[in-house]
């Protein structure tokens, strides 16, 4: 239930279920983001043990806020880790978090607010520095979720609590798809970052043709018209029969995952002999796709604006592509995005 929010008026239907993970009973303490309507919201939670037969031994509460926008509601993470943990301490006293939504309400526009709920794009360079060693997580299959991301396809995370981390793995996910260069995605549907959902958000995601979400309820994985790649844990799988050839790792995969790793190690070493803070692995991370990305777009809209419009090996190649490999990636870029270009890779033959 939610027990208290500010202001008073504001819709917070469903909130008190997505302020609070399923399952995160099970853990001490968690954070998690998630959208309402077309506000993001940030909640910590921490489940305290009591000794009282009417609460069943143990209280659980979650203080959140709702934003516009994402990416700089961690600055208040330490404030919520704060304001839950007095709640659970000394519970109906809200004056902490009236004067916080008097300070803030200025910054926010009207209606967007604070709750606290108890049980019975432009991109920015960080939500979480702390946590960019996530980004590594996925290790060479992050070329694969790179692919379904660039492709605008509806992708699902799932993992049992805690769920914070997972909601950075979908941030990091819709990092992967950055272009920077004008006039590419304009009519192609914006990968959007969902973060936490439940069988709640059943209904609205029915209706999305891109998104990129997480969730803790394994009973999505049955749900196959809600998603179009599930991953759980490290395992990236599909059941659309035309995008299994992208779950499989090629040479060209193998050849970005070693440069970036190589890029990673030069700036570790940069960090500590040479004592260079000005730039995080986050910022490396997201940088390193875009350039990828801008590279394809930039010679798919050469290609598209020369005589003969044919896109050849040599230009996958160029691309940091393998024009074998990644011969339907190829296929369904060109055709999600529009662009008017003959691919002449031939499928190699069988002998």
């Amino acid at each position: 239930m939610v027990e208290w929010c500010l202001p008073q008026d504001i819709d917070l239907e469903g909130v008190e279920f997505k302020s609070m993970a399923s399952g995160s009973h099970k853990v001490q303490s968690d954070f998690i983001y998630f959208r309402k309507g077309l506000c993001f919201g940030l909640a910590c939670f921490e489940n305290m043990p009591v000794e009282s037969e009417l609460e069943r031994g143990a209280r659980m509460k979650s203080v959140g806020i709702l934003s516009p926008s994402y990416t700089l509601l961690y600055r208040y993470m330490h404030f919520l880790e704060n304001q839950v943990r007095h709640q659970l301490e000394m519970p109906g006293h809200y004056s902490h978090l009236e004067a916080f939504y008097d300070d803030k309400k200025g910054v926010l526009p009207a209606g967007k607010g604070t709750s606290s709920s108890q049980a019975p794009v432009h991109w920015l360079p960080s939500i979480h520095r702390y946590m960019y060693p996530e980004m590594k997580f996925f290790g060479e299959q992050i070329f694969i979720l790179w692919k379904f991301a660039l492709l605008r396809k509806r992708i699902l995370i799932f993992s049992p609590p805690p769920v914070g981390v997972v909601c950075y793995r979908v941030y990091c996910c819709c990092c992967l798809a950055n272009v920077s260069l004008p006039g590419i995605g304009g009519t192609v549907p914006e990968s959007k970052p969902f973060f936490y959902v439940n069988v709640a958000d059943i209904e609205m995601l029915e209706t999305e043709v891109s998104y990129v979400a997480c969730t803790t309820e394994k009973i999505f994985e049955e749900k196959r018209d809600l998603y179009d790649v599930y991953v759980d844990n490290q395992n990236v799988k599909t059941h659309h029969e035309h995008l299994q050839p992208l779950l499989k790792i090629n040479s060209a995969d193998k050849e970005k995952y070693r440069r970036l790793n190589d890029q990673r190690q030069m700036l570790m070493y940069s960090q500590e002999v040479e004592e260079d803070c000005s730039s995080c692995e986050e910022d490396l991370f997201i940088l390193f796709f875009m350039e990828q990305n801008n590279r394809i777009f930039q010679t798919l809209m050469e290609v598209s604006a020369s005589q003969d419009k044919t896109l050849t090996a040599d230009h996958a190649r160029g691309m940091g592509l393998d024009p074998q490999g990644d011969r339907s990636f190829l296929m369904d870029l060109l055709e999600v995005y529009g662009i008017d270009v003959m691919l002449v890779i031939d499928n190699p033959c069988c002998t």
